[in-house]
């Protein structure tokens, strides 16, 4: 079994920071691509930022300059630093793990989603 705790989501002003983080547990034998996505309501889910497995990251166009996505082998986690956070930033966020289990499955594991909210 392959587990996804998210953290870090909540409340801030507009032009605040938020970090999450998205730990991966389990029978985990290979991590490749780790990402964010978001879902605001009434919209359709975004892929916010992702990252390979060779450090390269990428953005929607919305974000770029704003957030920063990184990832620790080591501890199997993904985390998305969201500066100068706008209103229209405010949304459900996922994590996305790319993964090979120790028996030999590959595929898209999800996080629980947290909540960012961006609101004076």
């Amino acid at each position: 079994q392959v587990q996804l705790v998210e953290s870090g989501g909540g409340l801030v002003q507009p032009g605040g920071s938020l970090r999450l983080s998205c730990a991966a547990s389990g029978t985990i034998f290979s991590i490749y691509s780790m990402g964010w996505y978001r879902q605001a309501p009434g919209k359709q889910r975004e892929l916010v930022a992702d990252i390979t497995n060779g450090n390269r990251p990428t953005y929607i166009d919305s974000v770029k300059g704003r957030f920063t996505i990184s990832r620790d082998n080591a501890k199997r986690t993904v985390y998305l630093q969201m500066n100068s956070l706008k209103p229209e930033d405010t949304a459900v966020y996922y994590c996305y793990v790319d993964l090979s289990t120790r028996f030999g499955a590959r595929g898209d594991y999800w996080g629980q989603g947290t909540q960012v909210t961006v609101s004076s």
